[in-house]
């Protein structure tokens, strides 16, 4: 009798770690399909960002749009497929008025390059507005070029962008709509840092990338290569910004955009603001990607540090979000 209940508590006890151990493996394939359905989800989400900047006419059609609308100024260099693409795209945009390419290159564009925009700007200014295309051609190569005063310029905004960088239309408008609510700051897509670092009695500053953000959640800059500033401070960086720091940038070929963001930071005494929004890079990797990159920016920092004679960039935290577009906001 005993025997007999010996062998029923072990075979209960064998069957409960039978169903223990098949519980633990339901469990853990439940949790590998979550998180295989979770990646094809956000995978799925990207690629249909991706089809929707790509279609002409979507959700941010020209004709749309009222009130008064924003200039692009398109850095670019010796990259003509990526020039024709970010303006067909871009020139689909709601809210577009005119796009400035700045030409830097020793040679004008070609009359076949120039028809050839000209015909897809054409094209997508469907409706009331029409996009006026221009090229402003500079004789020098100099990174200043792209922060020349532009002197009929309709807009008030300027969206300053670089060539292989596509950023969806909805962005685009987001980003103009969080900038008139601020008109004197930056708004910008590409948040960085600074943070001081002292050196005995001298204040020294170190420039930070983008890990310094996301570590953080603080940035002090948005760059230039994806942001909005008021017109009047192409004015203000062309006969105001210090010639030392212009004459700097242009021989170093770096950090202009830094420059750009003291000279705002300076005149509103305001930090800039970061919009979240999906990028694109449609070109190879720039500069920033060389090596002693951030080292060469901190140079620069400290630098325009001493001519503005101050630290004018001012930290936050702060980031306008699109709760229409994102899931987790």
């Amino acid at each position: 009798m005993r025997g007999s209940l010996l062998v029923n508590r072990r075979g209960l006890q064998r069957f409960r770690q039978i169903a223990i151990a098949a519980a633990g493996s339901v469990k853990i394939k439940l949790l590998l399909c979550c998180c295989i359905a979770f990646t094809l989800f956000v995978l799925a989400g990207g690629a249909a960002d991706f089809i929707r900047w790509t279609q002409q006419g979507s959700s941010a059609d020209r004709s749309s749009f009222s009130g008064k609308g924003y200039a692009i100024l398109m850095n670019t260099w010796k990259r003509y497929d990526l020039l024709k693409q970010s303006i067909s795209h871009y020139s689909s945009c709601g809210g577009l008025d005119s796009i400035h390419i700045v030409w830097s290159e020793p040679d004008p564009p070609s009359e076949t390059l120039v028809k050839y925009l000209e015909h897809v700007v054409q094209s997508n200014s469907k409706g009331a507005r029409q996009v006026e295309l221009k090229f402003d051609i500079n004789k020098e190569d100099s990174l200043n070029n792209r922060f020349k005063e532009i002197k009929d310029l309709k807009a008030d905004a300027v969206f300053s962008i670089d060539d292989d960088i596509i950023f969806p239309c909805y962005s685009v408008e987001f980003a103009f709509n969080v900038w008139q609510s601020a008109k004197d700051t930056m708004v910008g897509f590409v948040p960085r840092s600074h943070w001081l670092d002292k050196q005995g009695k001298k204040d020294y500053y170190i420039y930070g990338g983008w890990w310094s953000v996301w570590w953080t959640g603080t940035y002090s800059m948005v760059l230039s290569k994806a942001a909005f500033f008021h017109k009047k401070y192409l004015s203000l960086y062309t006969y105001e910004m210090p010639a030392s720091i212009r004459e700097y940038t242009s021989k170093s070929r770096n950090c202009e955009d830094i420059a750009m963001s003291f000279l705002v930071a300076n005149a509103t005494g305001a930090p800039p603001i970061w919009v979240k929004g999906k990028i694109f890079e449609i070109g190879s990797s720039g500069i920033s990607s060389l090596g002693g990159h951030n080292e060469k920016r901190t140079q620069c920092m400290n630098r325009f540090v001493a001519e503005f004679g101050r630290m004018p960039l001012m930290s936050t935290t702060v980031k306008a979000v699109d709760s229409r577009q994102a899931w987790f906001w």
